[in-house]
């Protein structure tokens, strides 16, 4: 009996969170789909969006989610996305929340508010985990490169299907500039760039990150994915460039592979 109660937890749904600089998002993921299971639940990011306040926020999308009838257990994992370095439960940066999230334990803070396992990642690495699992890039093999636009530059690098967390590629100096600050979604807009000048900056981007990488595929993410043939077609790269599939599901999709694989909840 006990052996079957096992086999039915794994790929059952669980939930993810997609904490993000203006709004914090939840899901109940499907992980034999890679899909929602209803709808999104969304909040503002609180302003200042410190470790207590941010933490009480995503208590409410957790509770809201399992007040719903196809709710995952009420002990199951919770997985989070988070958008600085997370190493070992513990934020590193914070480009676009709160500084005071610097060196904090955010594992343990969420886990002890939720009362249930809570695992944090990166949330670029949470998007190139959905895209590669379920999305563009799944079944390619060799080195994958998920590279999310918006308010900076967000990356997931990805070998054979599994994930190398933590690669910050969106600031690699080129040109004596940190990449992010001319060619995110962000800098466009501030920049007033039409999208063919968008897509020079984003060449040069791609073309150094090819040529220290050579990725056998390259996934666009972020808002501005939608408007791929804005850009994509003006570049000229070797390696397959296309745009993400998951859009803004990604995070909370990753999210929850995540918690799945560390908790050997999926396969």
């Amino acid at each position: 009996m006990a052996k079957k109660d096992e086999k039915s937890k794994k790929n059952a749904p669980l939930i993810g969170i997609d904490i993000g600089g203006t709004g914090i998002k939840g899901g109940i993921v499907d992980l034999k789909k890679g899909k929602m299971i209803g709808d999104r639940v969304r909040f503002p990011t609180p302003q200042p969006s410190t470790p207590e306040s941010v933490t009480e926020v995503v208590a409410q999308v957790v509770a809201e989610l399992s007040a719903r009838p196809d709710a995952p257990d009420a002990n199951s994992p919770v997985g989070v996305t988070f958008p600085g370095i997370i190493q070992h439960g513990v934020v590193h940066s914070a480009a676009n929340v709160d500084k005071s999230w610097l060196e904090a334990d955010i594992d343990g803070m969420l886990t002890a508010r939720l009362g249930r396992p809570v695992e944090v990642i990166n949330d670029a690495d949470a998007a190139g985990l959905a895209e590669a699992r379920f999305g563009a890039g799944e079944g390619v093999a060799g080195t994958v490169l998920v590279i999310t636009l918006g308010t900076g530059i967000g990356s997931a690098f990805i070998f054979n299907g599994k994930l190398v967390p933590n690669a910050e590629l969106g600031h690699l100096e080129i040109d004596g500039f940190d990449a992010e600050t001319k060619a995110s979604a962000v800098a466009r807009e501030r920049d007033g760039l039409t999208w063919e000048q968008y897509s020079v900056l984003l060449q040069r981007y791609f073309s150094h990150v090819e040529f220290l990488f050579s990725p056998e595929l390259f996934i666009v993410g972020g808002g501005i994915s939608k408007r791929a043939d804005e850009y994509l077609p003006h570049m000229k790269l070797r390696t397959p460039i296309v745009p993400a599939e998951l859009k803004n599901d990604a995070g909370i999709v990753g999210a929850a592979i995540e918690i799945a694989l560390k908790h050997k909840l999926a396969k």
